[in-house]
């Protein structure tokens, strides 16, 4: 089994077991962003079989705040997959997860594709195929013994903390307000816990898909028509235990809920 295909295993197995991820023998961790994508491929591959097909992409570390939080300056994707995707309102295991977390965001669908051939992209041409924004939560879990001592690389490779996500009501481009004017709030229990704006997202949310969508395509990929993106927090991810309960309000968007039993 070549590093790439021992590294992927071994991070499949923690995520099918629960199990803290340990830092990965040195021979298969990645060394660099680009192994750690290319682990990351393979680790989709093998989770389809749990966790359902992939239906869309994650971005990280889109907002200062999450980059200051992670030490991480840049963008960085993840995979979503189907098992992972509920609706507003849902109840959770908290057990499911090692460490729960949620973060606020702006999601978007697709309506058409964005095929690589068209590279590069900017934020007026993806926007263009967006069908619907979402408020959102994204589920994030800390299932590493300790995540600060594993490297970017391979956080990349397991998918960056994404452990699925909460959507509310779709809303058409034509009924969306300005994003930069979107006012997020994180409210958990009851209580205000962040605040955040959709300008913090690289600027704008459609700058982010732009990112992500050029990032796919430098190693032959599209993103496709019907597919989520999560596009980055508005705030510092909210860690939480059994028994919380978390909404996202988005201003003109609508509001998200779940909760952890």
């Amino acid at each position: 089994m070549d590093n790439t295909l021992a590294a992927a295993a071994a991070i499949a197995s923690a995520r099918r077991t629960g199990t803290p991820l340990q830092p990965l023998p040195g021979d298969a961790a990645p060394r660099t962003e680009a192994e750690g994508y290319r682990i990351q491929d393979a680790v989709h591959d093998l989770l389809v079989a749990d966790f359902g097909t992939q239906v869309g992409y994650k971005i990280g570390c889109t907002s200062a705040v999450m980059q200051h939080y992670l030490s991480i300056p840049h963008p960085c994707a993840g995979g979503v997959f189907a098992g992972g995707v509920h609706q507003s309102g849902a109840s959770l295991s908290a057990g499911r997860y090692v460490r729960v977390g949620v973060e606020c965001e702006i999601a978007v669908r697709l309506g058409r594709d964005l095929p690589s051939s068209q590279a590069p992209f900017a934020a007026d041409a993806v926007a263009a195929a967006i069908e619907a924004y979402l408020p959102a939560i994204e589920i994030v879990d800390d299932r590493y013994a300790d995540w600060q001592t594993l490297g970017a690389p391979t956080l990349v490779a397991d998918d960056f903390f994404a452990a699925g996500c909460v959507l509310g009501n779709a809303i058409a481009p034509a009924s969306a307000p300005d994003l930069l004017d979107v006012v997020g709030r994180a409210v958990i229990n009851g209580n205000e816990a962040g605040r955040g704006t959709g300008a913090d997202v690289l600027g704008h949310p459609h700058h982010a898909l732009a990112w992500l969508a050029n990032h796919l395509a430098a190693s032959g990929k599209s993103l496709r028509a019907g597919e989520i993106v999560l596009t980055g927090s508005l705030v510092k991810t909210l860690w939480l235990k059994a028994g919380d309960e978390a909404a996202m309000e988005l201003q003109g968007l609508g509001t998200v809920r779940v909760a952890f039993s």
